[in-house]
């Protein structure tokens, strides 16, 4: 259980259904009481005519679903983040070659990460996407063999991580931080306070 001193307290026990340590760092951040436990639903991949927002959202639904199947009495948070280059979807890279067409693929242009969250309850629920736009530096191939010789790459979608070694990748982004790193927070405090489940601590 994640427990804090931040802005806002929980009227109703909340669950993330995520093993993310960046999610987990930014929901504690709110100061938000939580548990954690990750998702077993099984990743379909994206329809042949799927949208990058519809995909991340159906993928928070499944998770957050799967969760609260365990936990039916908890407010569940499931969790999605994809890499989008027009409507062509980038998951994590499975080896090093695919991590290289990734960043080869990003590098100079600019492109979508898109993080769907779904909130469920007993049978409510409630989901929505945040996308950010991200313009990547034109990386040398040097560069790109250096950040795939690390660890990095191969747990993110897209092949990078913003808040990380990465960060040297980014030139500009515009939109939610916070997204990109995994969890659009401020949305999804939104969410949290019309449910009448964030409050702020001292209010």
């Amino acid at each position: 259980m994640s427990e804090n001193t931040g802005p806002f307290r929980a009227l109703t026990p909340i669950v993330l259904a995520s093993a993310s340590p960046r999610r987990e760092e930014l929901l504690s951040g709110t100061g938000l009481a939580f548990e954690i436990l990750p998702s077993e639903a099984e990743e379909p991949r994206p329809g042949p005519d799927e949208t990058p927002g519809a995909y991340a959202c159906r993928m928070a639904w499944l998770k957050a679903r799967e969760v609260a199947s365990r936990r039916p009495k908890a407010v569940v948070i499931g969790a999605d983040t994809v890499v989008a280059v027009g409507r062509d979807i980038l998951g994590k890279p499975r080896d090093r070659d695919q991590a290289r067409r990734m960043l080869g693929l990003l590098s100079g242009r600019e492109h979508q990460v898109v993080t769907g969250c779904a909130v469920v309850s007993g049978e409510e629920s409630q989901d929505f996407f945040v996308s950010t736009a991200v313009r990547f530096a034109d990386l040398s191939p040097e560069e790109i063999e250096a950040y795939t010789a690390l660890p990095e790459p191969y747990d993110k979608a897209g092949g990078y991580a913003i808040q990380g070694q990465g960060a040297f990748l980014i030139r500009e982004i515009r939109g939610s931080y916070t997204n990109v790193v995994g969890l659009p927070v401020s949305e999804l405090l939104e969410v949290l306070k019309t449910w009448g489940v964030a409050v702020p601590r001292n209010g």
